[in-house]
């Protein structure tokens, strides 16, 4: 046998060895960089890989927090799938997209830190890096779910979303510039346990421990009688039928926010003479015919909606929803001009900046004034030690 013929066959040899080894390499890498994740560990069960395509896929991948009492995993992702964007390498740049096929996240919070489980604590950019350490210009997700638990804690409420799709673009190709917000993102789903649909579009700034963001996001066709449980703790009433949509848009910059919520309710029916299959006290019977009363005086007529908008600002930490303007709006909707079942579009990312600015301003002015308060505390203590000096020296 012709030496060329002997190193072509281990050249070949060579090839199918390693392809058989590297799934083993990678998996152990894989599962090493998952193993610390700060708060959080994960593990992943199988890896493939497929040369051809310049792609791996990972396998029951499961994040689960370190120390939690969470039941359910932060994580769970069936399928990812991880590769080369061939078009972009054609052009001269290495980047790459990440599926993930019915995945699930579960949020929960609470006070307590055991109970509590909403990814804080882990560099969740920096391990997609290190998953695949090329420039990520797409993110998508297909036929997921994400769990919130206690979203409302008093009482408990929680809201899953199913049969969630969504794509976020642009992830490491960042401007860092202030104001900037290269990475969009959007996201659909169901609402099973409330009835309606969810649809959420923003361009965001990722690169940070809050991400900076302008967003638009809207809930259609919620029934109102699952909401009665939220109704009963707060109000002491029960709705009997109708629907309600909220529309928000919201910006933030630097934990500074500004938005609206705008809640929207059609053919709301709160008080019935009988409600079958339960014991009303008196109490909330006459609650509810007082609602349904004030329901239809604040009512739009024409299109049989009650519906306000809510002023949000402050910060992540403190936000404020000023009480006149919500009055107003629903007073306006009732007699002036009704709220129309869409978005305003009048907030945009410069809001949350320029109201940055201005808390940077107000803090320096702060600082300012609490710098000449204490120079002149200083200085009204120099002239007390005088005047105590020269009256010692008078006495002498």
């Amino acid at each position: 046998m012709k030496r060329s013929v002997k190193i072509f066959i281990a050249l070949i040899v060579l090839i199918v060895v390693a392809r058989l080894l590297l799934p083993y390499f990678v998996l152990r890498y894989v599962n090493k960089t998952l193993a610390d994740l700060g708060d959080y560990t994960g593990h992943v069960e199988d890896i493939d890989i497929a040369l051809l395509r310049g792609a791996y896929q990972i396998n029951n991948l499961v994040i689960r927090k370190v120390n939690g009492k969470v039941k359910e995993p932060f994580v769970s992702i069936p399928k990812s799938d991880l590769s080369v964007e061939w078009r972009a390498l054609f052009k001269g740049r290495l980047v790459g997209e990440v599926e993930c096929y019915k995945p699930e996240l579960n949020f929960a919070f609470s006070e307590n830190e055991a109970t509590s489980q909403t990814g804080e604590g882990a560099d969740w950019t920096k391990v997609v890096k290190d998953l695949l350490p090329i420039q990520i210009n797409r993110f998508a997700l297909f036929d997921g779910r994400i769990d919130l638990k206690n979203l409302v804690t008093n009482p408990g409420s929680d809201l899953s979303l199913q049969k969630v799709n969504g794509e976020l673009k642009n992830i490491r190709n960042v401007d860092e510039k202030p104001g900037s917000l290269p990475s969009p993102v959007w996201l659909t789903g169901d609402v099973p346990g409330y009835g309606g649909t969810m649809r959420f579009s923003a361009n965001t700034y990722l690169l940070k421990d809050i991400p900076d963001f302008n967003y638009d996001l809207q809930f259609n066709d919620l029934q109102l009688v699952k909401l009665n449980e939220l109704a009963r703790h707060y109000a002491n009433v029960d709705f009997e039928g109708g629907t309600m949509s909220v529309f928000s848009e919201m910006a933030m910059n630097d934990r500074k926010l500004n938005g609206y919520l705008k809640p929207l309710t059609k053919d709301m029916t709160i008080f019935r003479l009988k409600e079958p299959g339960e014991k009303r006290t008196i109490g909330r019977f006459f609650t509810e015919l007082l609602a349904e009363g004030g329901s239809e005086v604040l009512e739009n007529q024409k299109r049989d909606q009650v519906a306000t908008r809510v002023p949000l600002t402050g910060t992540i930490d403190d936000i404020k929803t000023p009480v006149w303007p919500t009055i107003f709006g629903v007073l306006r909707n009732a007699y002036v001009s009704a709220f129309e079942k869409k978005f305003d579009n009048d907030i945009t990312f410069t809001d949350a900046f320029k109201s940055f600015k201005e808390s940077v301003k107000e803090k320096r002015a702060e600082r300012k004034a609490e710098r000449k308060q204490k120079r002149a505390a200083r200085k009204a203590e120099r002239q007390r030690r005088r005047a105590e000096r020269k009256a010692a020296n008078d006495k002498k």
